[in-house]
């Protein structure tokens, strides 16, 4: 916010200012139109904002100076605050976010050779609770609303770019690619929480996410990843769909029961359902479904053949994830041989299977690692004050 949006909300300090990053076209268009101005208004605050990566309405030049003065009056560009921000030995980046009140959630980034995905928290602690999962052992604090959501993709591309620019000469291709942000090609909701339990907040985001006016994603590249919330994945499927993760991890009620407990409101044959229902509105014709692979708990012969006889129901291919162990679990990582032929099972029944590389193991932005030190995500004083967050990094954008 610049100085003279300070001065005026000083003068009115019961008027919240209106943060942009969560307001989808739709909302957009509202505003403006509530102050007389026409819908293309709206659609050039959401370039300067999202493509452009401008905070500072000033900056706006092809805005009237009279709407660009009530935008300093009314609104903002509010990001989370960065704690701090980390960059592993594998190029994988994580940010840790504080969203108030005690409160911080956390942001992964990671590159690869033919994409680069950006892993992004919903909200802050999760319900779910899932036994191999060191975030859902932290509990639930709230949800994150759309701006802090659609912050961490605002945050997360302005610094990948920036570094970007500052690597590869100007004026080559490939600095051209980092000066528009496109290293982050896809966005997962994998992070913290479970988007479905933050439906509207959830919808907004994506909503942006997907607007050629914002970043221009495709659904093909937007991923929500969910537990298993059956009703809102038939609202999704209507409202906004996008390709589809679900943590299935037990090919079996009993087993899911106990690892997933969601599945004690939505057991198998409901979610099987929900995914065959969704695949009618999805834009890949498959679901992704994420296996974590536990030692002595999910990873035998049967458990395999019970995954083939789901896959036989519905369009799928299965991600292997190696477990990411943490004390409070209980549980170990199932040794690579039997993840191997595991795998090779899934795949001689004709299944497409992949086993997940780990990375940013060394940070803890690993798979199910999101909350960093299981004991207290949000002590964040006594987290940076000794150390245990490792070693800070300058956050640039």
């Amino acid at each position: 916010m610049n100085a003279a949006s300070s001065v005026d909300l000083a003068a009115a300090p019961s008027v919240q200012p209106i943060n942009l990053l969560g307001q989808d076209a739709a909302a957009l268009e509202e505003l403006v139109a509530g102050w007389g101005d026409k819908p293309f208004r709206a659609r050039q605050v959401m370039r300067w904002v999202h493509q452009r990566g401008v905070a500072d309405f000033g900056a706006m030049t092809d805005l009237a100076k009279a709407f660009r003065e009530r935008l300093a009056q009314r609104c903002e560009v509010r990001l989370p605050a960065v704690v701090a921000a980390q960059k592993s030995a594998d190029g994988t980046r994580k940010w840790l976010l504080d969203v108030g009140s005690g409160n911080a959630v956390e942001t992964v980034f990671i590159p690869e050779d033919d994409r680069g995905t950006l892993c992004i928290s919903t909200q802050a602690g999760c319900t779910v609770a899932c036994r191999f999962c060191s975030t859902g052992h932290q509990g639930f604090n709230r949800n994150l609303d759309a701006g802090e959501i659609v912050g961490q993709l605002w945050l997360a591309r302005s610094v990948v770019a920036a570094d970007g620019a500052a690597r590869i000469a100007p004026g080559g291709a490939a600095g051209r690619e980092a000066d528009d942000g496109r290293a982050i090609s896809n966005v997962v909701m994998m992070g913290m929480g479970e988007p479905l339990l933050n439906y509207d907040n959830t919808l907004a985001a994506l909503r942006l996410m997907l607007d050629d006016n914002a970043y221009g994603l495709s659904r093909r590249r937007v991923t929500v990843s969910t537990s298993g919330v059956v009703p809102m994945m038939d609202r999704l499927a209507r409202d906004c769909p996008v390709a589809l993760a679900v943590s299935l991890h037990a090919p079996n009620d009993a087993l899911r029961d106990d690892l997933v407990p969601l599945n004690r409101k939505y057991p198998l044959a409901e979610l099987i359902a929900a995914c065959q229902r969704y695949l009618e509105f999805a834009p890949r014709d498959f679901i992704t479904f994420e296996y974590v692979m536990l030692d002595g708990v999910n990873d035998g012969d049967e458990h395999a053949r019970q995954l083939i006889d789901i896959a036989r129901r519905v369009s799928c291919k299965f991600n292997l994830i190696p477990f990411n162990p943490f004390p409070q679990s209980g549980l170990r990582r199932s040794p690579a041989p039997r993840v191997r032929l595991f795998a090779q099972r899934l795949m001689d029944a004709g299944i497409v299977t992949t086993v997940r590389k780990t990375r940013g193991d060394d940070i803890d932005a690993a798979c199910g690692q999101l909350a960093g030190e299981v004991k207290d995500r949000t002590r964040l004083k006594e987290r940076m004050s000794d150390g245990r967050f490792g070693r800070i990094v300058e956050v640039r954008g």
